[in-house]
């Protein structure tokens, strides 16, 4: 009988001992950083040359085909279609910026020719990154990337263009342009009349932002 108290005691003991033991407290996963928004990912002032202006109506895209409306209402009505239809897609917020050197070229289609110098940018945000990659193989605002294999003199595609897999430009003076995915996004840049040096900064400084 005195060995099986002593048995009770010691079973006690040792649980008291365990419970006072502190366990280790798990590690929480940390939460996902949420997206860049697409204003803060457009091309923004400093991105290009300076002595450009930005445009009136730069900002979020339905402010910016509402400012063309009374200017260039065909324009206007051609990008709302393009937008409407990226929705289709999976799109759910667009943000376009233009800078130029001539208040003209504010209202003119992206990639026009004209003597004036300008810098164009469009980030469009999509719900998952399977959505953004399949509107950037549809095209955005009409620029269709180049198939595979077929890349006539002035297009890349691919990783050669340091942009990622998905990802093609033309350059072919006075124009540059850049359309890639990256995460849930999907990006268009283009420049007239200004260097490469210009195009490369403006499409890096868009790129760093893509999260």
């Amino acid at each position: 009988m005195g060995r099986f108290r002593a048995i009770l005691v010691l079973s006690a003991v040792i649980a008291a001992c365990q419970t006072g033991v502190q366990q280790p407290v798990p590690t929480p996963t940390p939460s996902p950083s949420p997206h860049t928004t697409v204003a803060d990912a457009v091309l923004q002032a400093g991105d290009p040359p300076t002595g450009l202006n930005r445009c009136a109506g730069s900002g979020p895209i339905d402010a910016y085909i509402t400012n063309l409306q009374t200017s260039s209402p065909t324009l206007a009505s051609r990008l709302n279609d393009q937008w409407q239809s990226l929705r289709t897609l999976g799109a759910n917020a667009a943000a376009i910026s233009l800078f130029t050197s001539d208040d003209s070229a504010c209202i003119s289609e992206l990639a026009s020719v004209s003597k004036s110098k300008s810098a164009a940018g469009l980030v469009v945000s999509f719900g998952d990154e399977g959505e953004a990659d399949r509107a950037w193989q549809s095209g955005i605002l009409g620029f269709v990337p180049p198939a595979p294999g077929e890349l006539p003199p002035g297009l890349n595609r691919g990783t050669s263009t340091g942009l990622g897999l998905s990802s093609w430009t033309y350059d072919r003076t006075p124009v540059r342009l850049a359309c890639w995915h990256k995460s849930v996004f999907v990006a268009l840049v283009v420049l007239t009349n200004l260097d490469l040096p210009a195009f490369k900064a403006a499409t890096a400084a868009v790129d760093a932002r893509l999260n």
